[in-house]
């Protein structure tokens, strides 16, 4: 069936309603983060303050949306930067280090990581679900040791939430140097030897989009 054009009305409310959402992700990656007031919220999205709740019943209502869009982004950005690859625990390196290179690429999404800190651990988006797929399958194919799944993932988001807090405390530091360390450091824990994980994490990185 022959899709219906939208109206202008429904392309105006589209536009309104896309303008708050990306409003709400700039705001989550500032210091006021959830904090930010409607007002805030509508004089960043250039919209009247009426027209909030045409879209929204609630400033939490319209967070969520961000949260996810967010997180969507960052999960979209995981598959690219791990596409075609073969090896379970180079898949695992590969997002450690995307994400933490994502303070320079992408930091709207890195920001709002620091900001939405470990609820990032119980979404079913972004990053949470592929670190445990990623790691059940390197247990699996005997790539690495790890008893305890959950564990690991908890590690995994505490030192990358970490690591990006020292790259925003100290420029002098390479973000590209202290993300391939990062997941070398990770998958030596994880059971492989340093000098295998050093070699792993510094394999050609697939660049996500910059979008």
């Amino acid at each position: 069936m022959e899709e219906i054009p939208a109206t202008r009305l429904e392309r105006r409310k589209a536009r309104t309603r896309a303008a708050l959402v990306d409003a709400a992700c700039d705001l989550l990656a500032t210091p006021q983060g959830t904090e930010a007031s409607i007002s805030d919220i509508t004089n960043r999205a250039d919209v009247g303050l009426g027209s909030f709740y045409n879209h929204f019943a609630s400033k939490s209502e319209l967070f969520e949306v961000a949260i996810s869009t967010v997180l969507e982004l960052h999960g979209r950005l995981f598959d690219e930067a791990c596409a075609g690859l073969d090896d379970p625990a180079e898949v695992f390196a590969a997002g450690v280090r995307m994400t933490l290179r994502m303070r320079v690429s992408h930091p709207k999404v890195a920001h709002t990581m620091i900001q939405v800190g470990f609820r990032y651990l119980d979404s079913p988006e972004g990053l949470a679900p592929r670190a445990y797929r990623d790691l059940e399958a390197a247990v699996a194919s005997g790539r690495l040791d790890i008893d305890n799944t959950a564990m690991a993932v908890a590690c995994t988001a505490g030192a990358l939430f970490g690591c990006i807090h020292l790259l925003e405390h100290d420029p002098s530091l390479d973000t590209d140097s202290v993300a391939d360390d990062l997941a070398a450091s990770l998958l030596t824990m994880f059971g492989l030897s340093k000098s295998e994980a050093r070699e792993v994490s510094r394999r050609p990185l697939n660049q996500p989009a910059l979008t």
